[in-house]
């Protein structure tokens, strides 16, 4: 599962939880709205009927229904207080949400897991006229750094649940070591369980005979992509082209960040299982040969020259001590920047090369902490300092309300920092952290600079959202600035624009009224100053200077794991260059790893580029199957959100859905080996509503083009015939200035989904976003299935072999459908758009 925001001051990692679609529940409604008809409320997906979700967990078809358990926050709607909601369904389309399953409780939140129904009562829980299903879930320790796995069990059919006085049942005394899959194993009759080591990117697998009693069989991993931690894995076996005579097994891997549109993602291999390991088809990765710069291997750096503490004065021979152990580099010596530990600092430069072959292919890992043109050393910038919380208290006429009340500066250095005191609403007067909510406000001040620079940490919760952490300008009461923080504990600049204010009175605020994970927000050194306060410099790059310019730049991705990364330098061909390694990063994952630079004729592809997604959009996550569906059918529902900007998609009084539940099934691929195939489930078409309307055949030119069909919910089938034009596709959810671009680029040969203007984009940076599937036409078309909900769009291939499922927030009008094509024309040989049922009118 998902690691979501969480308190700075704790171990815990953050799994989750999420269910599928539609709900036969009351709800409170917004005010003026009925009951699931809020703004922005899916009406063809699941959602609870208020609150937080993410994660689906416990997945299991039982005597009629699909039970859906997900991970749940009863009290508030941004991530905390994780427990287990549930609802069922008896189609998957519309669900009755049932009281909460596995509430938190002092000791513990209930973290991701699965369900099984113990038929033979192998843990006696039941018995085997009647037996108990059993929920394997991670005990998320709430004062230890822990993770680990236990038993809960019903014998009412899910609607009560009793945790086992024996749990945990598997504890590896690890803090990233969770969401626990279970399933029957025939051949030996005995129970199989996966599950990760999140930061480690492995997957173990557990045998037991009993589910109370588990033996270690092996690991998979580090394979595929590994540029975020692992999590939420599953393993199931299915039939090739439907043949039950050839199978191959499916291991499915979320992992967050390093998705494949930036954010959380979710991964799939196939392979041999045999009951003990699970063996990948695909094998070792071979990058293209070519004129080794430097491998590293001599045991020096050579004529590559070091400064600073970082590097040393020779390469490294692998994992350095206290760090996690670093995978992926090739040979025995590598560039690892964790000499002395994330604190040192330095460069590593080669000498001048000629730029003699197109690209330049090289490994890269370690902290990802990108270069930014412009940055500065993190010192406060000349001005009037109006603020330094460096005194016991926040200063005179500053006052202070709620949890607040009473409290001054608290006592810290945080990474960016200056001095020894921060504005934290971390402190509360009786010590509740997260829990406290209130207000700090500044004395009245003029504005007579252009700009406010302060530096800002903390939660990442936009004044905007319904339980923010925020720093904000007010002016005559009304905010007319505001700054939150990135869910991190690191403080770095952020500068005001106030030129239209001089002269104005302002106050400053700090409000917090969220109490879930990163609920408090981190404020120091206030300046009224002339110039804008850059960014501080904390990059951990491999950068490529031309010139005495950097002219092209990378970084890590917040893994040990190293991968391959290339250059394109057509553009610099003949030219003289030098690399520069650069670590000035001294706080988590401050350091970066580097290997095998090589001059080649060919791109290498890095493991985002060779992995097999299992969607190439930016909402699914936490994918899980089910388990005992009917007929063997193997049934997946994914959470349709993304870590990045989770806690602040703009929705009330819920906050998340679930994608629609897809069947999965695979097939032969015409290269070889074989591929999943993704096909919404079929009860999909019960919510169509009436005929369908049918465009005729259409001629595209130049432009973009209003089509005869509108609404919101609708499912579209479509034939595309590009044609002339390098874009052609068709644009939903049109009006308001809106629109959500489905297309396809043949230049590229990508199928795209495009949201840069799709509504509400302003409560995330990078929502606004353009997202891509490798896709290639068969006989000059493209047929796509696609399905439009009040905040989400899920884009199928006609062969269900790629995926895009993205999130959008329109105005409620924009309701339109049309067809464009840039650059020349392009057909649309079918169309057919049907208008969706809600799932909630049968309620």
């Amino acid at each position: 599962m998902p690691v979501p925001a969480r308190p700075r001051r704790t171990a815990l990692t953050a799994l989750a939880a999420a269910v599928c679609l539609g709900l036969t529940a009351a709800s409170p409604a917004v005010a003026g709205t009925a009951p699931y008809d809020e703004t922005y409320r899916p009406q063809v997906h699941f959602t609870p009927a208020k609150n937080w979700m993410n994660d689906p967990n416990g997945l299991i078809w039982y005597k009629g229904q699909y039970h859906l358990f997900y991970q749940y926050n009863p009290q508030g709607n941004t991530w905390g207080h994780m427990s287990w909601g549930h609802a069922v369904s008896p189609d998957l389309v519309h669900w009755k949400q049932l009281p909460l399953a596995l509430p938190e409780d002092d000791e513990e939140m209930v973290f991701s897991g699965s369900v099984v129904l113990d038929k033979d009562n192998t843990t006696g829980f039941g018995t085997r006229k009647d037996p108990a299903l059993v929920a394997v879930y991670t005990s998320a320790y709430q004062h230890v750094a822990k993770q680990a796995q236990s038993l809960a069990y019903s014998t009412d059919g899910g609607l009560t649940w009793t945790k086992y006085s024996g749990n945990p049942v598997l504890d590896i005394g690890s803090a990233e070591f969770r969401d626990p899959k279970v399933f029957w194993y025939a051949p030996t009759r005995s129970w199989r369980m996966v599950a990760v080591k999140a930061t480690e990117h492995k997957v173990a697998v557990y045998s037991s005979p009993d589910l109370k009693s588990w033996t270690h069989l092996s690991d998979f991993g580090p394979a595929g992509a590994t540029g975020g931690v692992w999590e939420c894995p599953d393993l199931f076996e299915l039939p090739v082209d439907g043949d039950p005579h050839r199978t191959r097994w499916v291991m499915v891997v979320n992992l967050n960040p390093g998705g494949p549109a930036g954010g959380s993602g979710a991964q799939y291999f196939t392979g041999a299982f045999d009951g003990a390991t699970f063996t990948p088809d695909d094998g070792p990765y071979t990058p293209p040969s070519g004129n080794v710069l430097q491998d590293f291997e001599s045991g020096t750096y050579g004529d590559w020259s070091a400064t600073g503490t970082a590097f040393g004065s020779a390469p490294a021979t692998g994992t350095l001590p206290g760090q996690q152990s670093v995978t992926g580099f090739t040979g025995q010596g590598l560039v690892n920047s964790f000499l002395g530990g994330d604190a040192t600092t330095g460069t590593l430069t080669s000498p001048a090369f000629t730029l003699d072959r197109p690209y330049l292919n090289f490994q890269v890992g370690g902290g990802n902490h990108p270069r930014i043109d412009g940055a500065g050393d993190g010192a406060a910038p000349a001005g009037d300092t109006l603020a330094d919380f460096e005194g016991s208290t926040f200063g005179a006429g500053w006052t202070t309300t709620g949890d607040f009340a009473g409290t001054g500066p608290r006592r810290e250095k945080l990474d960016g920092s200056l001095g020894d005191g921060v504005l934290d609403t971390f402190a509360t007067a009786d010590d509740t952290g997260d829990q406290g909510t209130g207000t700090i406000t500044s004395p009245e001040f003029a504005i007579t600079r252009k700009y406010i620079d302060f530096l800002i940490a903390g939660g990442n919760h936009p004044q905007n959202g319904d339980a923010p952490t925020a720093f904000n300008l007010l002016v005559d009461g009304k905010v007319v600035r505001t700054a939150t923080g990135k869910d991190s504990g690191t403080m770095d600049w952020t500068s005001w624009d106030v030129g239209d204010l001089i002269g104005k009175k302002a106050v400053l605020q700090a409000t917090d009224r969220n109490t879930g994970g990163w609920g408090h927000i981190m404020v120091d050194n206030v300046v009224l100053s002339d110039h804008a306060a850059p960014p501080i410099d904390r990059q951990t790059a491999v950068n490529l200077v031309v010139d005495g310019k950097v002219v092209r730049t990378a970084t890590g991705g917040d893994s040990e794991a190293l991968d391959w990364n290339s250059w394109d330098l057509k553009d610099f061909q003949g030219r003289q260059a030098r690399i520069q390694v650069v670590d000035h990063a001294t706080g988590g994952w401050g350091h970066l790893l580097a290997d095998r630079f090589t001059l080649a004729d060919a791109p290498a592809r890095s493991a985002l580029q060779r992995a097999h997604w299992l969607d190439h959009g930016a909402d699914f996550y936490a994918a899980a199957t089910y388990n005992d569906t009917p007929g063997g059918k193997r049934v997946m529902i994914g959470w349709m959100n993304n870590w990045a900007y989770a806690n602040n998609i703009p929705t009330s009084p819920w906050r998340s859905a679930d994608a629609f539940p897809r069947e999965l099934t695979l097939a032969s691929s015409p290269g070889g080996g074989v591929a999943l195939v993704q096909k919404p489930v079929n009860r999909l078409r019960a919510l169509r509503d009436g005929d369908p309307v049918s465009v005729p055949d259409t001629t595209v030119t130049d432009g973009t083009h209003p089509l005869p069909a509108s609404g919101s919910p609708v499912e579209i089938e479509a034939r595309l015939k590009p044609g002339t034009a390098p874009q052609s596709g068709i644009d939903v959810r049109v009006g308001a200035g809106q629109r959500t671009r489905i297309g396809y680029d043949a230049v590229t040969g990508e199928l795209y989904l495009d949201r840069t203007v799709s509504g509400d984009v302003s409560f995330a940076d990078g929502f606004a976003a353009v997202h891509r599937a490798p896709v290639s036409l068969e006989h000059g078309a493209l047929d796509l299935r696609i399905v439009v909900d009040a905040s989400s769009v899920e884009v199928y291939t006609a062969d269900g072999r790629a995926v895009l499922t993205d999130q959008i927030f329109p105005d409620p009008s924009a309701t339109g459908i049309g067809a464009f094509a840039d650059g020349g024309t392009a057909a649309l040989p079918r169309l057919k758009v049907w208008k969706l049922k809600s799932a909630w009118s049968s309620r």
